[in-house]
């Protein structure tokens, strides 16, 4: 029998979880302004670039998932002719 961990159904652990999340999310947002970057192009260098980056790099991939289901998408009953 499989037993489930059942952390998340208490509200109080959510929160917990919450607040280390935001804790280490300022941690990171600080050690940024402190960190030298070495970058070979200027646009780099801007402190959000990584971020924008990567949020157009993750939309491009869901609208790329989106056009390959078309070609790749099998009927309802494949499995079960």
């Amino acid at each position: 029998m499989k037993r489930e961990l059942k952390i998340f159904d208490n509200p109080k652990n959510v929160k917990r979880l919450l607040i280390l999340f935001y804790i280490s999310l300022f941690i990171l947002l600080i050690l940024d302004l402190l960190i030298h970057r070495h970058s070979e192009f200027a646009f780099e260098s801007s402190l959000e670039f990584y971020a924008v980056y990567g949020f157009v790099s993750c939309v491009a991939l869901i609208f790329i998932a989106k056009i390959l289901r078309i070609f790749v998408k099998r009927s309802e009953d494949y499995y079960s002719k």
